[in-house]
C-alpha cells in the first residue's frame, strides 16, 4: 500500500479560487475584487450598484 498525501490548499489554478457566497470553482469574478460566481453576481449585482451587466 502506497502513502496517504495530506491535503494541502491549492495556491494557484482553478481550484484556488472559490465563490465567497456559496464557495463553487467555477467561473469565479474576481475583477474589483468580487471573488463571487456569475451565478451569484447576477443575484447580488443591482446592490452593489452595477447597473448594466451581461
Amino acid at each position: 500500500m502506497g502513502k496517504i498525501k495530506p491535503s494541502r490548499t491549492r495556491e494557484f489554478g482553478k481550484g484556488s479560487l472559490r465563490c465567497v457566497r456559496c464557495g463553487t470553482h467555477e467561473a469565479v469574478i474576481r475583477r474589483y475584487g468580487l471573488m463571487l460566481c456569475r451565478r451569484c453576481f447576477r443575484e447580488v449585482a443591482p446592490q452593489l450598484g452595477f447597473k448594466k451587466y451581461y
